[in-house]
């Protein structure tokens, strides 16, 4: 598809997953590289800012909308996979479906993104959040990123090294985000058997008494996100989320240590078992929910039109009617509530559209 001129005036609340926020002051659909070189062009001559859409599944747009171009990346498709050795590279347009790719890869045999199954959005938004979960990172399969260097004016092919990803982070959204907009990736898998490191979904597959395929662990997967709301449902208004609002801390050894002496009420008091991870470096990491819910939020907590939902303490979730601005109050009191119980300052993980330097927003982030 080529470049088309833009629409007008056109609501970004039902593009997203948490359905609020305004409209965008244009709106073009581009889905290769040469469209989006055009589109940046045509943005430029009415020094318009441009946002690139995927799928909407992280995002929180502002109630005043997008001032400039949004530029909504679909289609793309995956390329004919290559051979190398014993792994597989599959080269994938940024507007295909990332739950797509994932079942492309599982039914062919081909480990290391079985357990990032059921997340929504597109291809291209995953470099950019280095989405991972039950024990995975996108970025541990990540090749190559072919991107448009808004900058430079050029298209440019950055390997995995050149992607700088962290926990839930990548150039793409640190120090350079705006810069690049992802129009493909390359993947490297390998045949073999599922990883299985998380011990939720360990458990979840002892139950089944037999040895998990593949398959086993991508449908294990979707059925605990599905019980946690983090699966796109029409009917389940627990669904009308961001997913994961808040990052799970990764803490010193010595502020885990704290924190979970202060949760047992004292060094020799018997208490709760504060749930974590331990990590290579040494670090531990402590799930979110957890601290949300012993800060005062528990599931099903209301705020208005906005609340938590039923299912999970992670999610932020539109009830129905909700406003941008009632998610982001709802967001900070319980970012708040955590610092002041835990004196851990939780991170955010959608992107924000639209709030300028709205002074919430800038909390949240900090």
């Amino acid at each position: 598809m080529a470049f088309e001129a833009p629409e007008e005036n056109v609501p970004l609340a039902p593009l997203t997953t948490l359905g609020v926020g305004g409209a965008a002051r244009w709106l073009a659909r581009v889905s290769y590289g040469r469209d989006v070189a055009r589109a940046y062009e045509w943005a430029a001559a009415r020094r318009a800012p441009v946002f690139v859409l995927g799928g909407g599944s992280n995002l929180v747009v502002a109630d005043q909308g997008f001032p400039g171009l949004v530029l909504r990346m679909h289609g793309g498709g995956i390329a004919t996979p290559i051979r190398r050795g014993d792994d597989m590279l599959i080269k994938a347009g940024a507007g295909f479906s990332w739950d797509a790719l994932v079942t492309f890869a599982v039914e062919r045999g081909l480990a290391g993104v079985e357990c990032l199954s059921g997340i929504p959005g597109t291809v291209g938004g995953t470099p950019i959040q280095n989405v991972g979960a039950y024990g995975q990172e996108v970025a541990h399969v990540i090749e190559c990123v072919e991107a448009f260097d808004v900058q430079q004016q050029r298209h440019v092919v950055l390997s995995a090294a050149d992607c700088e990803f962290d926990y839930r982070m990548s150039r793409f959204k640190a120090r350079e985000a705006g810069r690049f907009v992802v129009c493909g990736v390359m993947f490297r898998f390998r045949p073999g058997p599922p990883a299985i490191r998380y011990p939720e979904l360990a458990e979840y597959l002892a139950q089944k008494k037999k040895e998990p395929d593949l398959a086993d662990v991508r449908a294990a997967v979707l059925a605990i996100r599905a019980r946690k709301g983090m699966v796109l449902d029409d009917a389940d208004p627990d669904t009308r989320s961001v997913g994961s609002f808040f990052m799970n801390p990764v803490v010193s050894r010595a502020t885990f240590e704290r924190i979970a002496t202060s949760a047992s009420g004292g060094a020799d008091t018997p208490g709760p078992r504060v749930p974590h991870f331990m990590m290579d470096n040494g670090s531990v990491k402590i799930p979110a929910a957890w601290l949300i819910e012993r800060s005062g939020f528990s599931r099903g907590h209301v705020d208005g039109c906005a609340g938590v939902s039923t299912k999970h303490p992670l999610a932020i979730i539109n009830r129905g009617g909700a406003t941008a601005r009632d998610v982001i109050r709802l967001a900070r009191r319980i970012k708040e509530a955590v610092n002041d119980w835990f004196g851990i300052a939780l991170r955010p993980e959608p992107v924000f559209v639209g709030f300028d330097d709205d002074p919430d927003v800038q909390y949240l982030r900090g």
